[in-house]
């Protein structure tokens, strides 16, 4: 029949229950709740799946998929997001940290903006600046 799961799944009903249980995480219990469902055969299809779920079925349909790639591992692994890399390099704070704890120091962050070009070739908004300077670095002027 069209729109059926066609997946094998390794582990038991049972194993899956009480992998289920021990599932410290709500999207760790989603997944492993989706394999057990199918193995249980209380649903037949992604889109049914995905209305028990209550999440999209593109959603259900990439987790199944991370179960065909690699098994519960795959599922269960948790992405970490890189984020966005900092305006100012980690070589450029340290930098920065060191002219801060000067005694003649910096008068004002526009100072510190002038420096940075100037010495490091970073060229940045006032506001970055005082966000490094006065919020993250906790120094004062």
């Amino acid at each position: 029949m069209s729109g059926r799961v066609k997946l094998k799944i390794n582990e038991s009903a049972e194993t899956l229950l009480t992998l289920l249980k021990q599932q410290k995480s709500a999207s760790g219990k989603e997944r492993v709740q989706a394999l057990y469902l199918l193995k249980t055969k209380q649903v037949e299809t992604v889109q049914h799946l995905a209305v028990v779920l209550g999440r999209n079925r593109v959603t259900v349909q990439r987790w199944l998929s991370q179960y065909r790639r690699g098994g519960l591992n795959q599922l269960l692994e948790v992405g970490k997001s890189t984020g966005r890399t900092p305006l100012i390099p980690a070589e450029a704070v340290e930098r920065l940290k060191q002219e801060l704890s000067e005694p003649e120091g910096f008068s004002s962050y526009q100072e510190v903006k002038l420096w940075l070009a100037a010495e490091l070739g970073i060229r940045v908004k006032y506001d970055v600046v005082h966000n490094l300077v006065h919020d993250k670095l906790r120094a004062d002027l």
